[in-house]
């Protein structure tokens, strides 16, 4: 007989396979269990307890991260842990992948307004006895077009809306193709979506006037297979439905957030008469079910880089029946339709002289106009600042020290709703090393002062360790800062740095000559800039150089929406832009060690 889990707290039973891990069962079943190396068993996330059953014994990475007391206490890794029988588990609330501060806010960049769908309001004149022409007959009359298109599926609608509503309607129209039939009077909507690999971003907009009526943000669920898109990739290249999992997930996301934000306001989703999308080509191409083997290997090349107009109902997307999903170009394997958005939506391109714009996230986007040439390149940095691979690491929720200072000492914490300390996410993270490193308390290689003149550093599993906060400071749970943690910021530091020098070096000019740095993404928001620039993320810069402009990827989506001349500069500016491979130039494995370096290098 088939064994099962059941699933505490959450409620859920799913039936498994021997020699499953718990994980693999838990992502089919949908409960979306923080994994964010992927299930390698390296970021110690997917902690559960193991009520009642049978599992293989506890390895030596479970151990290590969890430690014996915990391990003996059945306390295991979902990733690591396979079934062997019957099973009854509890996940613990932040093993649980759950809602996070999300990133909706971006610059207010008006457009002129040329949306793809336009209303128009009409009245039939009802068939009777003497006038028995069809519907679409009808319709097609009225709106005096020369070959307009009705689709099947808004035919499928056509009888019950012209009836529902005494033949006075609304038809919303993309060029000569009929994309709804809906109450007179009723406009038509836009959805505007930034899939992040970390954060969806979504906006829903009036498409007469241009106002944004409702956003939301929420978490990706694909992070339930993954932190970075090489996970995913590699999700979807092992298991032979790895790849329509991940797309079934993002698109059941997607519609629930079209439902709320359309809820919000009183108007249904078969209201939304075009959406706009934008990802990077990871993110795309799992959206759209296209293969992504090639993107995980050199020289890591799309399926298709070119914009996009995809009927929604081909994708599962639940908008109007003939609603189109448009999709801006992709720029390379790694440089996606979202750092376009970021691009538009930025302002970066209105801005005059040597400008730098960095879209910080799981991935950090890098684009340099300079000279009259784009250049733009791609950096793994995210993670660390998502808080992958950090002992104490967490997502921007409530609990998460987002804010550190150091004076004459003592350590002042902030954390996120004032709540009791739970983590360090992103922007705490950040702060944290550059006060320790303005302190001398970490040297400019990362390594922790050990010397014993500071009592919060003491030994620890990972080598020296500090204590941001005490068990006895933060009732019994203690938070701390370590030399293998340092390290993961200095990679992530690194590379963001050396994407940036590298661009410089392309250009031929100098960082003293940039004119401004856009900064955008949900941590690009939240962070201090300063204390990016005293450890060496960013050039050395006055501060008034430096623009946080939000989440521009999601402004440039929904400039694209009102926009179909902005769909074309979307065109543009993936054509002019000059792609840089790091890690083919042959100075990168130099700059990148010199990069590591805390401080100004």
């Amino acid at each position: 007989m088939m064994p099962f889990i059941d699933f505490e707290p959450v409620g859920r039973r799913a039936p498994c396979t021997s020699g499953e891990t718990i994980l693999e069962v838990a992502q089919r079943a949908g409960i979306m269990l923080n994994a964010t190396c992927g299930g390698e068993g390296i970021c110690g996330h997917c902690v559960v307890h193991v009520m009642a059953g049978t599992v293989s014994p506890p390895n030596q990475t479970e151990e290590i991260d969890l430690g014996l007391n915990r391990v003996n206490d059945h306390w295991r890794l979902a990733c690591q842990t396979k079934i062997l029988g019957d099973l009854r588990i509890h996940i613990p609330p932040e093993s649980l992948a759950t809602a996070q501060r999300t990133q909706t806010e971006g610059r207010n960049i008006s457009t002129e307004l040329n949306p793809a769908v336009r209303c128009l309001n009409i009245n039939l004149p009802p068939p009777n006895i003497s006038d028995q022409r069809s519907d679409a007959s009808r319709l097609r009359e009225a709106l005096a077009l020369a070959r307009p298109h009705i689709p099947l599926s808004v035919l499928q609608t056509l009888p019950k809306e012209l009836r529902t509503n005494d033949f006075h309607v609304s038809v919303f129209l993309r060029d000569s193709t009929v994309v709804a039939i809906r109450p007179s009077g009723t406009s038509a909507l836009g959805f505007a979506v930034d899939l992040g690999t970390t954060k969806l971003a979504g906006y829903l907009v009036d498409l007469t006037n241009g106002e944004t009526l409702a956003s939301a943000g929420a978490m990706n669920p694909q992070i339930a297979f993954g932190e970075d898109v090489m996970a995913r990739i590699s999700h979807s290249m092992s298991k032979p439905e790895g790849g329509e999992q991940l797309r079934t997930v993002i698109v059941a996301a997607l519609n629930a957030m079209a439902g709320d934000l359309c809820a919000k306001i009183n108007r249904s989703p078969s209201d939304i008469a075009d959406a706009v999308v934008v990802g990077n080509t990871a993110m795309h191409h799992l959206f759209l079910g296209l293969p992504v083997r090639q993107l995980g290997l050199a020289p890591y090349v799309p399926a298709e880089s070119a914009a996009l107009d995809i009927p929604a109902d081909e994708i599962g997307c639940d908008l109007a029946p003939g609603a189109n999903v448009h999709l801006l170009p992709n720029i390379a394997g790694f440089v996606g339709a979202d750092h376009v958005a970021m691009i538009l939506g930025s302002g970066m391109l209105d801005h005059e002289g040597i400008v730098l714009g960095m879209d910080i996230g799981t991935n950090t986007e890098i684009s340099l106009i300079a000279n009259g040439k784009h250049y733009a390149c791609s950096t793994a940095s995210g993670p660390a600042f998502e808080g992958a691979h950090i002992r104490h690491g967490m997502r921007a929720g409530p609990g998460a020290i987002e804010k550190v200072l150091i004076r004459d000492g003592q350590i002042l914490l902030q954390t996120i709703d004032n709540q009791p300390a739970v983590g360090l996410c992103g922007s705490g993270i950040l702060d944290l090393v550059a006060q320790m490193h303005k302190a001398g308390m970490i040297n400019s290689r990362g390594a922790l002062d050990d010397s014993g003149n500071n009592p919060r550093v003491r030994p620890g599993s990972r080598g020296a360790e500090f204590i941001v906060i005490s068990a006895e400071e933060n009732h019994g749970a203690e938070i701390t800062f370590s030399r293998s943690d340092i390290n993961e910021i200095q990679l992530a530091k690194g590379a963001m740095r050396t994407g940036v020098n590298l661009l410089l070096q392309k250009a031929g000019v100098q960082e003293q000559e940039i004119e401004a740095v856009f900064i955008a993404g949900a941590f690009g928001t939240y962070l201090d800039v300063q204390s990016g620039i005293d450890i060496g993320m960013f050039p050395r810069l006055e501060k008034e150089r430096f623009v946080q402009v939000g989440n521009a990827a999601g402004t440039g989506a929904r400039l694209a929406l009102l926009s179909t001349e902005k769909r074309k500069q979307a065109v543009s500016v993936a054509h002019r832009v000059i792609y840089v491979e790091l890690t083919t130039e042959k100075n990168f494995p130099a700059l990148f060690a010199k990069s590591l370096m805390l401080g100004q290098v």
